[in-house]
């Protein structure tokens, strides 16, 4: 494959947990595939837990780099992550699809927000290692 897959992380309301894994795919993986968030709905800000881990574990400024977006304003992708939404994950079409069931942390503290965003850090590795391996995409 000579162009990066493009990959999207969705959830409901884009304010979270595919905010937090567009940062880190941008951070961690921007070599190997080009990272993108949107949900079905917005929020009119990003969670502000998330922003604020965001700047304390990785030095990124959500809010300055990122805003809620809705699918429709996503250019055509080739891999759909869904955060684990429920009933209502978003869809969008595309070549590969998988849900990590990550559990909303917002409204939980900081505890459950560092094991979000270790969880989102390891799946963004795997995904990395996976595309690299032609696994998928």
């Amino acid at each position: 494959m000579s162009e990066k897959p493009k990959v999207a992380f969705l959830c409901v309301h884009n304010s979270c947990r595919s905010q937090i894994a567009e940062a880190l795919g941008k951070l961690l993986a921007a070599d190997t595939f080009e990272s993108y968030s949107a949900g079905t709905q917005t929020k009119p800000q990003i969670n502000p837990d998330a922003v604020r881990m965001m700047k304390e574990l990785y030095g990124v400024d959500l809010e300055a780099t990122q805003h809620s977006k809705l699918l429709s304003e996503l250019p055509p992708v080739d891999i759909v992550i869904t955060m684990g939404c429920g009933v209502s994950c978003p869809n969008l079409p595309c070549r590969y699809r998988e849900d990590w069931g990550l559990e909303d942390p917002t409204g939980q503290g900081e505890q459950a927000f560092h094991e979000t965003i270790r969880q989102i850090h390891q799946k963004v590795l795997s995904l990395r290692q996976r595309i690299r391996d032609r696994e998928l995409g």
